[in-house]
């Protein structure tokens, strides 16, 4: 009951505000005061103000506001150490699908071939000598005479 007694003297008060605001031929700033004014009202009459005043005193709704802000940090939680696992849920899927059927998650080419067809290790090439002073631009040399400089 009192807070619709104050939410009607907030808009009276508004809408006194709003007339003395015309009456200086500012009737925009006027118009746009008076709908200000008036939402107070509208909210007492919608029951609104009721709510709000029921749901600040009641210890149920604080306690739904306690289990929501938990929720909410569980899910924050959740998104982070997704995030941090790296790549896409897309790219995960496909990873576990693979995992399953027994695939390589990595491409065949990345691993060496031991099987009985595989090669003997390549050999070490000698060392070259280490090059002349004069030879260090033989290459060089070639490729600026090939192309005719």
């Amino acid at each position: 009951m009192i807070a619709e007694t104050i939410c009607a003297a907030v808009s009276a008060a508004g809408l006194g505000i709003a007339a003395i605001t015309a009456y200086r031929k500012r009737f925009l700033t006027a118009a746009r005061i008076a709908a200000y004014s008036l939402v107070p009202v509208a909210l007492a009459m919608t029951g609104i103000v009721k709510w709000a005043a029921n749901t600040a005193f009641s210890p149920m709704a604080w306690a739904g506001f306690g289990v929501l802000a938990v929720a909410w940090l569980l899910f924050m939680t959740t998104r982070a150490v997704e995030r941090r696992r790296g790549g896409t849920r897309k790219e995960r899927r496909a990873a576990a699908k693979a995992a399953r059927q027994g695939a390589a998650v990595e491409p065949a080419a990345s691993a060496p071939s031991l099987g009985p067809g595989a090669r003997p290790a390549a050999q070490p090439k000698a060392k070259q000598p280490a090059a002349k002073p004069g030879d260090d631009f033989s290459d060089i040399e070639a490729i600026l005479k090939k192309h005719g400089i």
